[in-house]
């Protein structure tokens, strides 16, 4: 028998031919497969130049398990962001509800989450004892306005007719956040940590009489988990407007670990269960407030001996 080998039959420049031929088959059908993305795009009116999926392909990293024999220090704060800050001001911006380049402020996302089911539960208190359901919450608070215009004609008839004035989620009623979090130290890596337990949207509430309107204040609209992977996967998946490079953007989710905020402390687990404006106002609740946050933080550094 005759064997004959495959070099005999493919010498090098028959090789060589079937090689380029191959390369440019492939280069064509990754032409062709472009041009149709890019009329795709073009079709659907996307405004960017590459694909952006990253964002949205995030899931948020799992927390360290942490027993409770380990945990020899814990003190339970609460604080509050102002949006009206210059260094917060990324937590307002943009007010568009649509957002700027796929990216909404803080409020929107919280709210439009809620409002789809995203997020099903919210809770009336920071102890997560009272659920309410989302949808039900959120058709109350934009429940429409009814008022009765009086009309006056020429013969001075009048004329009573109702109106029905719908009533939208605004973002920028909303000029601060409430947190509560755990401040701990776990003697198995011997340092201080914190977790955000709980946020809470504010409304800002004003009252108009005599054509002067006064500020009444802020109320809690609701409290969400922030520990729950429902509400950690939406934040991870939204990015913020933190700085001018908009294709490395933080998610919502890296800012609060990363604590890129600023804030100051209400109050702090105590044995009255009293809030700083309980038992002091003014500059001394500044103060009271200040010196809280230091001795929260000097206490990781005089754990240590040296």
């Amino acid at each position: 028998m005759r064997v004959t080998r495959l070099s005999t039959l493919f010498s090098f420049p028959v090789v060589s031919f079937l090689r380029n031929i191959l390369f440019l088959a492939l280069v064509a059908v990754s032409a062709v497969a472009m041009c149709q993305t890019v009329a795709t795009d073009e079709e659907k009116g996307a405004p960017w130049f590459y694909e952006r999926h990253t964002a949205m392909e995030r899931e948020p990293f799992e927390m360290p398990f942490i027993r409770e024999s380990d945990v020899v220090w814990e003190q339970i704060i609460w604080r509050t962001i102002d949006f009206r800050e210059k260094f917060n001001h990324f937590f307002f911006y943009p007010i568009e509800r649509e957002g700027v380049n796929g990216r909404r402020n803080l409020a929107y996302v919280i709210w439009d989450a809620v409002a789809s089911g995203e997020i099903p539960t919210v809770y009336r208190d920071d102890e997560f004892k009272e659920p309410m359901d989302g949808s039900y919450f959120v058709n109350n608070l934009t429940k429409p306005d009814t008022i009765v215009l009086e009309i006056v004609d020429d013969d001075e008839n009048y004329e009573y007719k109702t109106v029905i004035v719908p009533k939208e989620f605004n973002a920028e009623e909303v000029l601060q956040v409430r947190l509560k979090e755990s401040w701990y130290i776990d003697k198995q890596v011997t340092e201080q940590n914190v977790r955000i337990l709980g946020l809470c949207l504010t409304k800002e509430i004003y009252k108009e009489h005599d054509g002067v309107t006064d500020y009444l204040g802020s109320v809690p609209l609701f409290w969400i988990p922030m520990l729950s992977p429902v509400v950690r996967r939406i934040l991870v998946r939204n990015e913020a407007t933190w700085q001018q490079n908009v294709a490395h953007q933080p998610s919502w989710e890296f800012i609060f670990i990363n604590r890129m905020f600023n804030s100051y402390i209400t109050r702090y687990s105590n044995r009255f269960n009293r809030s700083i404006l309980d038992y002091l106002t003014g500059t001394e609740a500044i103060w009271e407030s200040e010196r809280i946050e230091s001795e929260l933080l000097d206490i990781s550094q005089d754990m240590w001996e040296y």
